[in-house]
This record gives structure tokens, sequence and C-alpha cells, in this order.
């Protein structure tokens, strides 16, 4: 391992193909046998600090249109954070189910789980079959895992019945010091980024672009008013700067003065602060006060000159939900995703039916608008919203960050990398969008 390293750090790609795979490597696991460690206990008290583990685990049988990347950098997602504390339900049952296909899928089916679907590396090894990628390239992962042997999947992949995210529903993810990936999850790193940089949107702005931009989410054009819930956070960052770069007006909602700060920096202007303003939307645990739900939308108006959201982007889901099917505006949209405040949503359905509203579900992305996402990073024109790094063996404190939401945007790991700041390739693009790069650095 110590061999690749040296040779990535001394830009010497051209040299990988002829060092030697280990056959071992670290990675960030969770324990079958530990599945039922958080049993009876609140899901706010489970703590991924307890059973996140940095094990030496065997590096995995490379197969046919797969590849082997070594990971100088990875990134904390809430599918982490829902593996860590094996909720709504333990992964091993995506592992054992996957492992059930083929005897290549068996090597999936482990009793442990190397997690993560984030990273930036570079190729060591390609199955038969991979032709546009080699040993030494430099790349990102996407995490969409397709089988694709179904018609269904063929106009949108995300439509493949065996449809995965991969280091949640499968193994060999990429918090890790080496990857198991698909060939077509891979992408090229963004030139003027750091690897911890570049490993940080690959999930998020692509489940980003797919909800808020591409035809198969909502489809926002130039003039629209979108209504982003928790515009500083990891998904709702980049749906800000989206709705920015693509002539749309983003109304942000945040919860405190700092995250209201950051979304000026990154250039809006329409800023509630729900806490400040005292939003409750629930009464109770059974009750919504729709009350709240009309004075939210008039604050709205107020901010918009009268206009409701031709867009809300939804991921809070139980706690919110109600209230963004009233805001939007006739005929509007409510794409969502994730519901990390809870996945049982109710709404008044008269102001979804009686107002012609569509709800439009979304998760993640497929390849095209993955690798749309990534280029409009690799072209400067969207950033990183990557504030924290940790090492490789404390993410589960990187995890617990997420898990409190006592992070912001992005929080990244690095694997292989032995410090920060490495990997940069283009020095004169970087230098022009500096300040957008660094705008959510320790905050």
């Amino acid at each position: 391992m110590q061999e690749i390293l040296d040779a990535i750090l001394a830009e010497q790609f051209s040299e990988i193909s002829g060092l030697d795979l280990p056959d071992h490597y670290r990675g960030v696991t969770v324990h079958a046998d530990e599945a039922d460690m958080f049993k009876g206990m609140a899901t706010r008290d489970k703590d991924p600090r307890k059973s996140l583990h940095l094990d030496d685990v065997a590096t995995p049988e490379l197969g046919p249109g797969e590849a082997i990347v070594a990971v100088m950098a990875s990134a904390i997602n809430y599918n982490t954070v829902w593996t860590s504390i094996f909720e709504p339900m333990s992964t091993f049952g995506f592992l054992k189910r996957y492992g059930r296909m083929s005897e290549l899928t068996k090597r999936h089916d482990l009793p442990y789980h190397v997690v993560g679907s984030d990273l930036a590396g570079v190729v060591l090894r390609t199955g038969p079959g991979v032709n546009r990628w080699k040993a030494g390239d430099q790349v990102v992962a996407h995490c969409l895992s397709v089988e694709l042997e179904s018609p269904d999947g063929h106009n949108d992949t995300m439509m493949d019945p065996e449809q995965r995210i991969w280091g949640f529903e499968t193994n060999f993810g990429g918090l890790a010091e080496l990857a198991l990936v698909k060939s077509n999850q891979l992408m090229p790193k963004p030139a003027h980024l750091t690897w911890e940089e570049a490993a940080s949107p690959g999930l998020v702005n692509s489940t980003a672009y797919r909800q808020l931009v591409s035809r198969n989410g909502a489809g926002m054009k130039q003039g629209d008013t979108v209504l982003i819930w928790g515009a500083s956070g990891g998904l709702g960052s980049y749906a800000t700067q989206f709705a920015l770069n693509g002539g749309a007006t983003p109304v942000c909602v945040v919860s405190s003065p700092e995250k209201a700060a950051i979304c000026r920096k990154m250039g809006a202007e329409l800023i509630i602060d729900r806490s400040a303003e005292g939003y409750r939307f629930w009464k109770d645990e059974q009750t919504q006060d729709p009350s709240e739900w009309k004075r939210f939308g008039g604050r709205i108006r107020e901010l918009t000159g009268g206009d409701d959201p031709d867009i809300v982007f939804e991921h809070p889901g139980r706690e919110t939900f109600g209230a963004s099917v009233y805001v939007a505006r006739k005929g509007g949209t409510i794409v969502t995703c994730a519901s990390t405040s809870g996945y049982m949503h109710e709404f008044d359905n008269r102001y979804l039916w009686m107002n012609l509203k569509r709800i439009v579900g979304s998760h993640f992305a497929n390849y095209r608008e993955s690798w749309e996402a990534n280029r409009l990073i690799a072209k400067g024109l969207i950033h990183p919203t990557l504030s924290k790094v940790y090492p490789l063996a404390d993410t589960g404190q990187a995890a617990m960050d997420v898990h409190t939401n006592s992070h912001q945007g992005k929080v990244g790991v690095l694997a292989l990398a032995p410090r920060e700041g490495l990997g940069v390739t283009d020095p004169e693009l970087r230098e022009r969008h500096l300040e957008g790069i660094n705008r959510f650095r320790g905050i």
C-alpha cells in the first residue's frame, strides 16, 4: 500500500499498473453481530462512534466491468449514519439479498460491511470489459450501482430493478483505503480540487442535480422561485448553488444566523431563519398547525414580492412536509427525498389536489445526471461545500457530527491521503475559484 501511495504522491500515475495489489486494506466497517447494539434506544442517543470500526479487511475479487480504486479521500453522507445506527434497518439484509443474485455478488455478503458512498482516488485495476478507464486514472465515483440486465433501466438507470446505492446497499465502500466500484460509477476528478474537496460533492451534488434540475426531478427553469429547506446543509447547499447558477431565485430556509450567513456567501438574498422566527409546524406529535403553514407562506410572499414557490426542495420529511405542500404555488412541484426527520409524511390533500400540485419522488441520480453534476464542479460553476476533514480513524466522530447536525455542508474523511491540500493539478483554475471553494471551511 505504501508503494501505491508513494507513486500517487509523486504523480507517477503511469507506474501504478506495475505495482502489486495489496491483499488486505483498512476499511471502516459495521459488524453483523452488533446489529442489535442500540436496540431500545432513541435514535438521537445512538452513537456511530461505538458501531463504526476501522478494520483490516480482505481485498475483494475483481469482476467484469469493475475497478479497484485507491481511495485518497471520502466523505460522510446520511446513509452512513443510518448504517451506523442500524436504522431504519440493518444493511446486512441488503448485502444478503445482493449476495443471492450470483456467484460474483456473493462477495458482498459478509459479516462486516465496508461503508461509504463517496470517493476520490486513483484506479489501480480494472476488470474484463473495462475500456474507458485504466490504472493511474484520477477519478471520483458516484454511488449508483446497477446491473442493467432488465429493460426497465435502459431509459433511466435509476429504474433498474437491481439499482443499489454503493457502500450502503453494497459492500466495499469508499470509507477505506481501497474500494470496489463498477466502472460506470467512475468520473474524472476535477483537476482544480484537492482529494478531500473532490470527494465531498459526489452523492449530494448528484442527488440535488436530479432532484432540482433534471427532467426526472423538478425540471427547474430560469425565473423559478425555489424554496430550499436546510439550504446550507449537505443537500441544500448544492440546491442553492444550482438555483443561483440556473437563473432561479432560491428562498433559503435555515436554522441559525450562522447558516444564513453561509447562504449569503453563496449569493442568496432571500433567507428565512426558522428558529429565529419561531415556526412550529406541529402542535404535538400527532397534530400539525395549519396556522403556522399560513404564517410561513406569508413570509415567503413577503420576501418574494408575492410569489409562491414554483418548486419546494424537500428532504427533512415529516417535520416540514405539510408546510411544503401548503406553500407551493398552484401547479407547483414538491420534490422529495431522504426524510431525515421521519418517513411518515402527513399533509392536507386539499391543498394538493385542488391546486393541481405535484409530489415527485427523487432518489440519487443516473450516470448521465451524475456526470453532468460533476462536470459543473470541474468547470468551477458549482463548488464543494466541505467544512471539516477527519482522518479515517476518526470516521465515527465524523458520522456523529452529521448525526447530531453539528456540521455545515459536507464532512470529509482522509483515507490514503496523508494530509489535506494534495491532488491539485490545475492550480490556475483553483486560484480563480478559491473563495468559492473555501466558503464552508472552518464553519
